[in-house]
């Protein structure tokens, strides 16, 4: 009796076992399913969105006034010139003057990326050419971002750009403005060259400059003199004289440019 149990409890266990192996594996053949189909809809879907761009179909070029600042951080203006043509995706750049090359290509790259999903307009269609000419050795690097994806938005869309606005301000991947450096030198250029609007990152529309102050004080029989800091906020539009918004995606700055 006692060896009837005992194989009957055996028989059960194994049963269990064999339970949990088959359900394991119906599992597991359904998460491999799962992945399957999702890698095929991501693929799918990236298919999808290059078939929803647009190609390029005529000649354009857009120019506008690009803020820049020198080694002694005064504030000087360029002009950046984009140029789009029937083509296979080419990127051409032909710059004069200006440091930090490498973070300016970096920027005109992600600009071409931004600005394809915002126009709709697939890049690999067209071939861009990219002119900056500055009349001295300024500091470029990755402040040209905004302004280099409005001049490609707007050279993909063949439109114009309304002069008299200037725009400084770094560009991300999902089409934000990052923040930047030297922003009253570059308000104060842009007023100098006849602007009546600049365009900065957020939170740049103030700014804190220091003030080099000379404090002496008698120690003993001598004085002694040293240097100092003071700080001072400033506010960028007083202070140039020109009036200055903050924008956060090149998506807010367009309607200044183009609308």
């Amino acid at each position: 009796m006692k060896k009837k149990v005992i194989k009957n409890k055996k028989e059960n266990h194994n049963r269990i076992i064999f339970i949990f192996l088959v359900i394991l594996v119906v599992l597991s053949c359904l998460v491999i399913y799962v992945l399957n189909n999702n890698g095929k809809n991501s693929l799918n879907q990236k298919d999808d969105l290059i078939k929803e761009l647009k190609p390029f179909t005529e000649n354009s070029a857009v120019m506008m006034y690009l803020p820049a600042v020198d080694s002694n951080n005064t504030g000087y203006m360029t002009t950046l010139k984009v140029e789009a043509k029937p083509g296979t995706g080419r990127t051409l750049v032909d710059i004069d003057g200006l440091l930090f090359w490498e973070d300016t290509q970096q920027s005109i790259r992600k600009s071409k990326a931004v600005a394809e999903i915002i126009s709709g307009i697939n890049t690999s269609t067209v071939d861009l050419i990219y002119t900056i000419h500055a009349n001295a050795s300024l500091v470029g690097g990755e402040s040209a971002g905004a302004a280099l994806t409005i001049a490609t938005i707007a050279a993909l869309e063949n439109k114009k750009i309304h002069e008299g606005i200037i725009i400084t301000g770094s560009i991300n991947h999902d089409g934000s403005i990052g923040p930047v450096q030297a922003i009253l030198p570059k308000a104060q250029a842009a007023k100098e060259s006849g602007a009546t609007l600049f365009l900065v990152p957020l939170l740049q529309s103030r700014d804190v400059a220091y003030e080099t102050n000379k404090h002496c004080e008698p120690i003993g029989t001598s004085e002694i003199c040293t240097n100092e800091q003071i700080p001072k906020k400033v506010n960028i539009s007083e202070e140039a004289g020109i009036d200055v918004i903050e924008v956060g995606t090149i998506q807010e700055a367009l309607p200044y440019f183009l609308g």
